[in-house]
């Protein structure tokens, strides 16, 4: 990190005097996350920054930067007026490539699965449809909370472009997400809490059924990958998003055209 921040250092909004020093979240291709205050000691929030890429020429990076920086500020402001559960979006400067968004307080709904999914079965087991109903309730509830707030998302006119469930968080309701899980209701907790749907990098605003069903597609194939073993409960998911969003049964139809596609892409390599 040190290396890193000695050829990018951070943003002059993150050497201003604070409370508390930032902290870097996570670094990825295309920029960091810092988690800092905003305005007061007692707001906590997300700093997303660019920072400039020596590959490209430094006017159309800041130019790119600029771009995507407004563009992800545009979508977030859409969704969080429209009531798509999002992070606000306090403040930003784009042609210094930074933006400061709420902070989510929880955990990764990948990570939530994935603690109830270590209570189950031995690794690899799948869910059994011939389970107990009250051992799937917790997760098929989740799934449902995820396809309503997807259809929210989608009635606004947005596509997220990267859906998983590493960009989704459990945000806990009162009582909600524990530590340890002593008994069945604390097992249950561990996937309960609202769901936020975050890093709108890729988002874009599209009514076309093709870009929404490929947003559904991606998640589909993302929660095959990262949870096998809940696999078929993914239903949930697209019946909640039916029931949220009156234009899905198109969207799902198209849904089994990429499908296809997807599969001769496998087939053929």
């Amino acid at each position: 990190m040190a290396v890193a921040d000695a050829q990018f250092p951070p943003p002059k909004v993150l050497t201003y005097p604070a409370s508390a020093p930032p902290s870097l979240i996570t670094q990825g291709a295309e920029g960091r996350l810092y988690k800092t205050t905003h305005l007061v000691p007692g707001r906590p929030c997300a700093l997303k920054y660019r920072p400039p890429k020596p590959y490209r020429h430094p006017t159309l990076d800041a130019r790119l930067t600029k771009a995507r920086i407004s563009s992800e500020a545009k979508v977030l402001e859409r969704c969080w007026r429209e009531g798509v559960p999002v992070p606000a979006v306090y403040a930003m400067d784009p042609a210094a490539g930074w933006m400061m968004m709420e902070w989510i307080e929880g955990i990764p709904v990948r990570v939530g699965i994935n603690e109830w999914l270590g209570e189950r079965p031995e690794d690899g087991a799948e869910i059994s449809s011939s389970s107990q109903e009250t051992d799937q309730t917790p997760l098929v509830d989740l799934m449902k909370r995820i396809g309503t707030a997807i259809g929210a998302l989608h009635k606004t006119g947005v596509v997220h472009g990267d859906l998983t469930t590493s960009n989704m968080m459990l945000r806990p309701t009162r009582g909600g997400q524990v530590d340890g899980c002593a008994g069945d209701e604390d097992k249950a907790r561990v996937v309960e809490g609202d769901v936020v749907l975050i890093d709108f990098g890729l988002a874009t605003q599209s009514m076309a059924d093709e870009d929404r069903a490929v947003d559904l597609y991606v998640l589909e194939r993302a929660f095959a990958s990262t949870h096998p073993r809940a696999e078929k409960l993914f239903a949930a998911v697209l019946q909640s998003y039916k029931e949220t969003f009156k234009k899905a049964p198109s969207v799902l139809i198209k849904l089994e055209d990429v499908r296809m596609r997807g599969r001769k892409r496998s087939m053929l390599g």
